[in-house]
């Protein structure tokens, strides 16, 4: 009895800290989404500024938010976002789309970059969080 009482406390453990461990990545991917508030919102009431509004990311496709005047680079890249494509064009967003309005040296840093995701990810095409 007593292991097996043991055994649920470790892994009501690791739930918790799984879940201190999410949260504290969507903080940090908020303070680094502070570089990218110049050209982009997102969140509820979000519109487009220099850049697209970026709800709903996570499964767009690139050059289909409305109302938005995008390169011709981004909508015909065939992209459709998630989270590889992501990680891979913040790093580097001339490089991964040739063309792209987007002037922005991009993210090197892994930690940031996978906070970054965090953050945007968990917006629905609302800007409400998602649950």
């Amino acid at each position: 009895m007593k292991k097996l009482t043991f055994g649920a406390l470790v892994a009501l453990a690791m739930t918790a800290s799984a879940s201190t461990a999410m949260a504290q990545d969507v903080a940090a991917g908020k303070s680094s989404f502070n570089k990218c508030l110049a050209c982009h919102a997102i969140g509820e009431g979000a519109k487009n500024k220099v850049g697209p509004e970026l709800n709903g990311l996570d499964g767009r496709k690139s050059g289909t938010a409305p109302d938005y005047n995008y390169s011709d680079a981004n909508k015909n890249s065939g992209i459709t976002w998630n989270e590889a494509q992501f990680k891979e064009y913040i790093k580097d967003p001339k490089a991964k789309i040739p063309g792209t309005k987007m002037a922005f040296a991009g993210i090197k840093n892994e930690t940031e970059i996978n906070n970054l995701w965090s953050f945007i990810s968990q917006f629905d095409k609302d800007g409400k969080v998602k649950q």
